[in-house]
């Protein structure tokens, strides 16, 4: 096979879509070969659209059932693909690099020297495509989501059920935590993570059954998964999932200075364009001691303060997160909506629709 199934993996990386989907240069190679092998690789360029089984990759592949269902069991277990057993049948699916492959190597938590290789070529090659593809215009609807600390919202102010975290624990049955990929890949590649907790990651449904059987996520109650995310909150950390309104499969528990959402809307002069919960901050006069609380723990630095000793917000830098309103001490913070805010998209083919334009 050689170099030329890293060529033929380059080219499906693409048609897979998603960011960093293939760039044409030697770092891509080099964190190829890395994580896939020669027959890896092979199999991955010929994995079709949609689950599929062993025996039938065997088939499009013209090979030995065994020896298919031998690598794709090993592929799905070193997160190059994704392997669910429904009702005693194993079902495979490819997986783009990023949301997949890329934050699939690092939810186990391991720290093992080959991670922290991996660790380093992909953050290469992350680096090298940020290099060369700096403008990217906007999509017409941003993919992702910031869920406010609804604890901080004005009592006066309506919560719809998306804009709670409690709602997707409830609805839930199955649910995984994971490593902070982020984190924990700045971990392996020996920077600091300013003491951020790193296991933060919450899968759900079929995402938490893969992370728990083949990536070693730990399996946790409601009511841990509530600890998880207090204990989120706690550290200043940011809510974040896709931008719809049912179904969301994992929630993020984001910092500043390594999760790739926040890191790249902060290159943004308007951050808030791409990462929004739809909430703004509202000071009480009569509670704040302008003790600058608030303005420390804004992960987008969106808090300045005024001649009046209370804090203004800047909304284009502004997430709305509640990081600043959950750790106030004098409780002079609360989240209330803001005025035009456009409602997420309701399922995952809706949120496609809408970022392509579509009506």
């Amino acid at each position: 096979m050689g170099k030329d199934v890293y060529k033929e993996l380059l080219e499906v990386m693409k048609s897979r879509g998603g960011a960093y989907s293939g760039a044409d240069i030697p770092e891509f190679f080099e964190m190829v070969e890395e994580l896939f092998t020669p027959e890896e690789a092979q199999v991955n360029n010929a994995m079709p659209k949609g689950p599929f089984t062993a025996s039938q990759m065997a088939q499009i592949m013209g090979q030995d059932e065994k020896k298919i269902e031998t690598i794709l069991e090993e592929m799905s277990n070193k997160g190059l693909c994704v392997g669910v057993t429904v009702d005693g049948t194993v079902f495979y699916k490819s997986a783009r690099f990023m949301i997949g492959i890329l934050e699939f190597q690092f939810m186990p938590g391991r720290i093992t020297e080959r991670d922290k290789k991996i660790a380093r070529l992909i953050h290469a090659y992350k680096t090298a495509v940020n290099r060369i593809e700096k403008d990217h215009p906007l999509p017409a609807v941003s993919g992702i989501r910031v869920i406010t600390v609804d604890s901080t919202v004005h009592p006066e102010d309506v919560v719809h059920t998306y804009d709670q975290v409690q709602t997707y624990i409830d609805e839930n049955e199955l649910i995984a935590i994971g490593a902070c990929y982020c984190r924990h890949a700045a971990l392996l590649r020996g920077e600091d993570i300013h003491g951020m907790p790193t296991d933060t990651c919450m899968q759900f449904g079929n995402s938490a059954q893969f992370a728990i059987e083949r990536l070693g996520a730990r399996k946790v109650s409601k009511k841990e998964a509530r600890e998880v995310l207090d204990k989120s909150e706690a550290a200043g950390l940011i809510h974040m999932s896709q931008n719809m309104a049912d179904g969301i499969g994992f929630i993020c528990n984001c910092d500043r200075w390594h999760c790739t959402p926040v890191t790249q809307a902060l290159k943004l002069a308007r951050p808030s364009l791409i990462m929004d919960s739809g909430f703004k901050p509202q000071f009480d006069p009569d509670a704040c001691v302008a003790c600058e609380t608030c303005l420390s723990r804004c992960p987008s630095e969106a808090l300045a303060m005024g001649d009046d000793d209370l804090p203004h917000v800047n909304i284009d830098r502004c997430f709305g997160c509640a990081v600043c309103a959950s750790g106030c001490p004098s409780d002079a913070i609360s989240m209330v909506h803001k005025p035009g805010f456009v409602e997420p998209p309701k399922t995952a083919k809706d949120l496609s629709k809408a970022i392509k334009g579509m009506a």
